[in-house]
């Protein structure tokens, strides 16, 4: 009988089909971030029970990512349907054995493989709609990476709006957000087949980014609005406070990760 191959699901014997190729995965991509405070209260019940409330409790990042990927072969970028996707995440910070890292909360995102790909890594993603104003360098049709450059950028699942935010920038700053400037700290949980509470999977992992490659940081006024619709808790992190918000072009490779504690049988 032949052998089944294949990162992840579907395995065969070739391992073709599979949905994601092996790691190292390689992204580049534009992030625009908006940082602002909600009810501490609020943050910290998202935090797992091995997380202690972080410094400045209340603090908590938006992020708008446009991204292209890729594998070590490179090639999806010849087939960039399975390359391009966009997303969208509220991260969240904690204390973890007393360091601070950072956390995602809630995640959107627009393809199957970056989808499944977050679930590997511990990312909470469920799929959306996500839209980001381009930068241009020539014409008139979109904002220039300058001072007085404006962006828009909106989020949408299940046919409903759920956020929406415009940015413009007043110039270059040399430090950008602090909230998702940590390490982070992500759960891995798949519940047990006879669904009687237990966990086959339980795990809390830590993501490691090598080839960091990043652009100028851009500051600006934002101005974001959150919107409450059925089935979702994102709204009880409402800004009551704005920080700052930041646009960069990053670069980043994600050679795997690091088991911090396995939950599975505590």
């Amino acid at each position: 009988m032949a052998s089944q191959h294949g990162f992840i699901f579907p395995r065969t014997a070739t391992g073709r089909s599979s949905i994601l190729p092996p790691p190292p995965w390689h992204y580049s991509g534009d992030l625009l971030t908006i940082e602002y405070r909600t009810d501490p209260d609020r943050v910290i019940e998202l935090l797992p029970e091995q997380m202690e409330p972080a410094d400045d409790p209340g603090a908590v990042a938006l992020v708008w990512a446009d991204w292209q990927s890729c594998g070590d072969d490179f090639r999806e970028l010849v087939d960039p349907v399975q390359s391009q996707y966009k997303e969208v995440f509220f991260v969240i910070r904690g204390r973890y054995r007393g360091e601070h890292r950072s956390r995602c909360a809630y995640i959107w995102v627009d393809k199957d493989f970056a989808l499944v790909r977050g679930h590997f890594q511990g990312y909470p993603k469920k799929l959306g709609s996500v839209w980001m104003t381009r930068p241009v360098a020539h014409g008139k049709a979109g904002p220039r990476l300058a001072p007085g450059g404006r962006f828009g950028a909106t989020l949408a699942a299940g046919d409903r709006r759920l956020a929406e935010a415009t940015f413009t920038i007043t110039g270059e700053v040399e430090t950008g957000g602090f909230v998702n400037s940590h390490a982070m700290v992500h759960s891995r949980y798949m519940p047990a087949i006879e669904a009687d509470g237990r966990a086959s999977l339980h795990e809390l992992v830590t993501m490691k980014a090598i080839d960091v490659d990043a652009g100028p940081i851009f500051a600006g006024d934002a101005e974001l609005e959150l919107y409450d619709v059925p089935g979702e808790e994102y709204p009880q992190l409402a800004p009551s406070e704005m920080i700052g918000a930041f646009y960069q072009q990053i670069g980043v490779t994600f050679p795997g990760g690091t088991t911090l504690e396995d939950l599975t049988t505590a």
